[in-house]
């Protein structure tokens, strides 16, 4: 029996779409339809030299593209024609404009942290509700902070119990090859108020856990820093948390050995290994930090803003079109395929 191919489109070739564009290309049971752009730049260029079908939102620039050599395949109402399932990889908040164009092409979509969980009515994580997500026709991946406070929660969750989960977040100010963002030379709340939006996201996928989540933005662009608190229901060690985090396919540990203690150093280290854009898929766990006092855990973890929800679409396009109904089959699948595995695991 042939294995069924899900055929895949991209509305939003950017940070974002261009990694999940990758991901999927290289996946066995999936296949890129084509990539979306609005605007003439550098990524059309790189989609271009991928071998992605290019498709554009308004066909009156089809010659200024392919003016400068791009070769445009059609609309992106043509693409949404020839695919199974669309990852809506737009700029945050206009992702929920396009759900009437998905609905009129009655195909599956997936939209990104950026929009609120209402857009879908589904908030996805791979680690924690991947079966939930089977045949659904609208599925929301959290954003990158939220999936990466997921995972980690519901792992210690079922090794121990959570009783109650505070976490800061310490948010990078803008990606890297964004020029025209801060902040400078400031930290900045954001929000001032607590919680952050952070935890009544966490508890869209995990409705059960006490969350209190805090955030500021600083001068950087390298990836985001969590400091984390979890009071735990049962007893637990520090050498027992160590292992549950080695054993997880999707949260790396850092090891102290490597004596990696910033965000810019783990970067480093992951391009490296040769990752892909030096990208960090899984959690980033500072072995050092990892403290059980008592019945409360303390870590710090850092989560890179571009790729950690990259492999979670592609278990979310997994669930949601039926071709794997097994979580971790799928999660294996992914990390597999992209040659991932988790740092510090072996």
């Amino acid at each position: 029996m042939n294995q069924k191919i899900v055929r895949v489109a991209i509305n939003g070739y950017g940070t974002i779409g261009k990694r999940v564009a990758d991901a999927v290309a290289a996946q066995p049971d999936m296949k890129i339809i084509g990539v979306s752009k609005t605007r003439l730049g550098a990524e059309a260029y790189v989609a271009q030299d991928r071998g992605y079908p290019l498709y554009i939102a308004d066909l009156t620039k089809k010659k200024a593209f392919e003016d400068a050599g791009i070769v445009v395949t059609g609309s992106i109402d043509d693409m949404l024609g020839a695919c199974d399932i669309v990852v809506d990889a737009t700029p945050g908040e206009v992702g929920a404009s396009n759900k009437a164009l998905y609905e009129k092409h009655g195909i599956k979509a997936i939209w990104q942290g950026g929009e609120e969980h209402d857009v879908a009515g589904f908030s996805f994580n791979s680690s924690c509700n991947y079966q939930d997500a089977i045949g659904k026709q609208f599925v929301r991946v959290v954003s990158c902070n939220t999936t990466g406070l997921c995972r980690l929660i519901h792992a210690v969750d079922g090794a121990c119990g959570v009783s109650h989960v505070t976490a800061v977040m310490i948010r990078r100010g803008a990606d890297p090859h964004v020029v025209k963002k801060g902040p400078i030379d400031a930290v900045v709340l954001n929000p001032a108020t607590i919680p952050s939006h952070h935890g009544p996201d966490v508890n869209s996928v995990l409705p059960d856990i006490s969350i209190a989540t805090m955030a500021v933005i600083v001068p950087t662009t390298q990836m985001h820093m969590h400091a984390i608190t979890i009071e735990l229901k049962e007893t637990t060690t520090r050498e027992e948390i160590l292992a549950l985090i080695a054993a997880h396919p999707r949260l790396g540990l850092v090891k102290a050995v490597t004596g990696i203690v910033s965000t810019a150093e783990l970067k480093e280290f992951v391009m490296d290994l040769g990752r892909p854009r030096s990208d960090l898929w899984e959690n980033g766990i500072y072995e050092a930090s990892v403290s059980v006092v008592g019945k409360t855990l303390y870590l710090f973890q850092a989560i890179h803003q571009e790729a950690d929800v990259v492999v979670e679409n592609i278990d979310a396009i997994r669930a949601m079109t039926g071709i794997v109904t097994d979580p971790d089959t799928s999660i294996q699948m992914t990390n597999e395929s992209l040659g991932f595995v988790a740092i510090g695991s072996e």
